[in-house]
């Protein structure tokens, strides 16, 4: 009415018939018990009372406007779906956070992990089920983007009670020990056999275990041996449950990196995911010290 002018003028606005808005304006008028407006032979104007409702109203009104404009544009706005391989240790090591951190941090993107060991996520990788991947000691390929992130140390793993008296052993020292170590396409133990062959060493592999569960039991045990990095034994270390000794005289270890495919859906950087990435990587670097380095 006040943007009109006149009660007939905002009746046909409203498409009401004068009489039933003037009735309105009185009914408002009794509830609060003042007069908004001033009626005269020009039309109407606002009394103070009526100016200070009719610009909170219209403040009111406007932020309705902006509350439906901002669900509609939430439920419009496409969510990114990206499905990120991880390996054993970092679930091991960072758990839900891995998750948990992407919500907050990521509000635009949908992350679905994938926990498996790096053949199979190399595999997957290669066959578009996963958009960006953890893998150790992936060789370089033109159709990849890879990055070395972390060098781990690989450790002599044992019960407590069997456990070398020095702090380091060397991986002569190391091989003397029946081991359980994984398959034949395994990483890890690709790197145990082909040190071994140069320093033509003799590898004994008393049992070929393809569940880590399977192979930590083992050890605890006292049954067994075995060679991994700390990222995948650090909660039974932690525990007392494993002992953990470094190999040296060589040295062992394996490098961590990232990789998407050249032609896939992420293959250029984002912003936000390389800063997720890059979290999960130092967070990852802090709790495996001090058997790890970050190269990139």
């Amino acid at each position: 009415m006040i943007d009109a002018g006149t009660m007939t003028a905002a009746a046909e606005a409203l498409h009401l018939a004068q009489p039933a808005l003037g009735a309105q304006i009185r009914q408002l008028e009794t509830e609060l018990g003042v007069s908004l407006i001033l009626r005269h032979s020009r039309g109407v104007t606002a009394t103070p009372a009526g100016k200070l409702l009719y610009q909170r109203a219209q403040r009111i009104l406007g932020e309705v406007d902006q509350a439906a404009r901002d669900v509609r544009a939430l439920n419009a706005r496409k969510q990114e779906h990206l499905r990120l391989g991880v390996n054993s240790g970092m679930v091991v090591m960072l758990g839900p956070d891995i998750l948990m951190d992407a919500e907050k941090r990521l509000p635009d993107v949908a992350i679905s992990l994938v926990e498996e060991r790096t053949p199979v996520l190399l595999d997957a990788l290669d066959h578009d089920q996963v958009d960006i991947t953890f893998l150790y000691n992936v060789d370089e390929r033109p159709d990849l983007i890879r990055r070395a992130l972390i060098e781990e140390d690989l450790l002599l793993i044992t019960a407590p009670d069997k456990q070398p008296v020095t702090e380091t052993v060397s991986f002569a020292e190391a091989l003397r020990y029946d081991l359980a170590i994984g398959g034949e396409r395994g990483i890890l133990r690709h790197i145990v056999e082909t040190e071994a062959r140069r320093l033509s060493l003799n590898v004994h592999v008393a049992y070929e275990v393809h569940s880590m569960l399977t192979m930590k039991t083992m050890v605890a045990r006292g049954t067994a041996a075995t060679i991994l990095p700390y990222s995948l034994v650090a909660r039974e270390v932690r525990a007392g449950t494993l002992a953990a000794r470094r190999i040296d005289r060589p040295a062992l270890t394996w490098t961590l990196y990232i990789a998407r495919r050249r032609n896939g859906r992420w293959a250029l950087d984002d912003g936000q995911v390389d800063a997720h990435i890059e979290r999960l990587v130092e967070a990852m670097l802090e709790l495996t010290q001090p058997w790890a380095r970050r190269l990139t």
